[in-house]
C-alpha cells in the first residue's frame, strides 16, 4: 500500500511529518511523493491563523478529488488543525476519514490500518486519537524531507507565554524541554547524514531548559552540540527578546560556528500595544536587547516579525512602529495582520480593526522594510561572502544558495555563475555584482 504526505506550516510541524513518516516505513508501507498514486494520504495541517486554516482545508479537498478520480482510499489529517478542532472536522469534512491530535502522532500507523481495514459490512470505519499533547513523547527517529545537507532540530515543544493573539498554547499545551543529552545524540545523527546547517527550532528556543533544569540552557547546549560535532553552521529561530541573556549572546559572539543571525519576533513597540498583547517586557527592554547583540556581535543580522492591527492599535501605535523600523533599520523582517482567533484573550477584546485598515498598514510597514533591505542589499555589493550551495537551475544555468544572512525558505537567495558544476551541499565564496529585489547576484571564487 502507497502513503503520501503533504506537510503544512512551520518547520516544527514538519518535524512531526518526519516523525511520522518513519513510523510509516518501518511499518512496511511504500512512500510515494506523488498523492496520485497513494491509497492513503497523511495530510499535517497549521491551524495557527485565518490564512494557515484555510490553506489547510483547501489542500483536504484538493486531495479529496483523489477519491473519485483515483487510487485514493482513506485521509488522515493530523496536526494543529486537527487538535485545535478535533471531531468537528470530521463534521464538516466528511471527506475525511481520519483525524489525529498532535499527541496522536505516534498513533498513525494506527489510524492508516483502521481505515483501510473493511469491517464486516464492507465500510470502513473513521478512526479519531486525541491522546495528551503534554506527555506524547518528544523526538524519535525521522525521515528528513529537507535537503540532506540542511535539518531542523526542534528542541523543545508547546509554549508558556500566553501572547493574547496566540492559539499555540491551547493547540501544543505547555512548554516542555527535550533532555541536552538527547539533542546531542540526534544532532550527531543529523551529521552523520551529512547535514552542513543545523536549525534549532521551538516556539521560543530562549526559554530552553527552564522546566527540566531550572534554568535557560540554550548556551550551554549550543556548546554541546559544536564540542560534539564539527557540523559547520548552526542557526537559531525564534528567540524572544526577554530571554536573551547575556550569556548566550556571548556564546553566539565567540563560537565561530553560531551564524551571527537571530530571529527575534517583537510584534510592535509601541508600550500600548506590548501590554495589551501580554508580551513579555516593554519598549526600553527591546531596545536594550537589540543595541547590545549589536554592540557585542558588530556583524549580527536581525530577523524579527510584526503584527499589526491587533485590537486598539491607534494611528500614533502604527506610526511609533514605523519610526522604529526606520530607525533600528533590521536586515530581516516580516509584517502580518492580525488574526482573530477563538480561544485567545484578544478575541473579545473592543476596538477590533477593520480588515482594510490592517491590510493597509501592513503594506505601508512592508514599504519601509523593502526600502531598508534594498538599503543593506545595495552594501553587499562588490564583496564576498560563504555561500551554501542549496542546487543548480539548468535553464538559467545560474546555481542559487544562502549565506550565513540568510536562513532557509523565509529570507532571499544568492543566485551565482561558476566555471564547474558545484555540488549542493558545498561551501562556496562568491562575489556579489548585482541585486534583485531582496536577492543577489554574483559570481563563484574558485580557489
Amino acid at each position: 500500500m502507497k502513503v503520501g504526505f503533504v506537510s503544512l506550516g512551520c518547520p516544527k510541524n514538519q518535524l512531526d511529518t518526519e516523525v511520522m513518516l518513519h513510523e510509516v516505513a518501518a511499518a512496511g508501507y511504500e512512500i510515494t511523493p506523488e498523492e496520485t498514486e497513494a491509497d492513503v494520504v497523511i495530510i499535517n495541517t497549521c491551524g495557527f491563523i485565518e490564512s494557515a486554516k484555510k490553506e489547510s482545508i483547501d489542500n483536504i479537498l484538493d486531495i479529496a478529488w483523489l477519491k473519485k478520480h483515483r487510487s485514493l482510499k482513506a485521509i488522515v489529517v493530523t496536526g494543529c488543525l486537527a487538535e485545535r478542532y478535533r471531531e468537528s472536522i470530521l463534521d464538516e469534512l466528511p471527506e475525511v476519514d481520519a483525524v489525529l491530535g498532535v499527541g496522536s502522532i505516534h498513533n498513525i500507523v494506527e489510524a492508516i490500518e483502521a481505515v483501510t481495514v473493511k469491517k464486516k459490512k464492507g465500510s470502513k470505519r473513521k478512526y479519531t486519537s486525541f491522546e495528551d499533547k503534554e506527555t506524547v513523547r518528544l523526538g524519535g527517529d525521522r525521515i528528513l524531507t529537507t535537503p540532506e545537507y540542511m535539518a531542523y532540530l526542534k528542541i523543545a515543544e508547546g509554549c508558556d507565554n500566553r501572547c493574547a493573539y496566540c492559539a499555540i498554547p491551547s493547540i501544543r499545551g505547555k512548554f516542555r524541554s527535550r533532555p541536552m543529552e538527547e539533542l546531542v545524540a540526534e544532532a550527531k545523527q543529523l551529521e552523520a547524514l551529512g547535514v552542513r546547517e543545523l536549525c534549532i527550532v521551538a516556539q521560543d528556543i530562549t526559554r530552553y531548559g527552564l522546566d527540566i533544569y531550572g534554568e535557560y540552557r540554550l548556551a550551554q547546549l549550543l556548546r554541546k552540540i559544536t564540542e560534539a560535532t564539527s557540523i559547520p553552521w548552526i542557526r537559531l529561530l525564534y528567540c524572544y527578546p526577554d530571554k536573551v541573556t547575556d550569556e548566550l549572546i556571548a556564546e553566539i559572539r565567540d563560537n565561530p560556528r553560531i551564524l551571527k543571525y537571530i530571529d527575534l519576533p517583537i510584534q510592535h513597540i509601541s508600550d500600548n500595544m506590548l501590554t495589551a498583547m501580554n508580551r513579555h517586557g516593554d519598549r526600553k527592554m527591546i531596545c536594550d536587547v537589540i543595541a547590545k547583540l549589536r554592540r557585542e556581535i558588530p556583524d549580527m543580522v536581525i530577523r524579527t516579525t510584526f503584527i499589526v492591527g491587533f485590537p486598539g492599535e491607534t494611528e500614533e501605535d502604527f506610526t511609533e512602529l514605523c519610526e522604529f523600523v526606520r530607525e533600528t533599520k533590521f536586515e530581516r523582517a516580516g509584517v502580518f495582520t492580525y488574526s482573530r482567533e477563538e480561544d485567545t484573550a484578544a478575541y473579545d477584546f473592543e476596538n477590533q480593526i477593520d480588515e482594510q485598515i490592517k491590510q493597509d498598514r501592513m503594506d505601508l510597514l512592508m514599504r519601509e522594510q523593502l526600502e531598508i533591505n534594498e538599503e543593506n542589499n545595495r552594501k553587499m555589493l562588490g564583496k564576498t561572502v560563504t555561500v551554501l550551495c542549496e542546487d543548480y537551475d539548468p535553464v538559467s544555468e545560474v546555481h542559487f544558495g544562502r549565506d550565513a544572512a540568510n536562513a532557509p525558505e523565509i529570507d532571499g537567495k544568492i543566485y551565482f555563475r561558476a566555471e564547474k558544476r558545484i555540488a549542493p551541499g558545498s561551501f562556496v565564496k562568491v562575489k556579489i555584482r548585482e541585486v534583485v529585489d531582496y536577492d543577489l547576484i554574483g559570481r563563484a571564487i574558485i580557489e
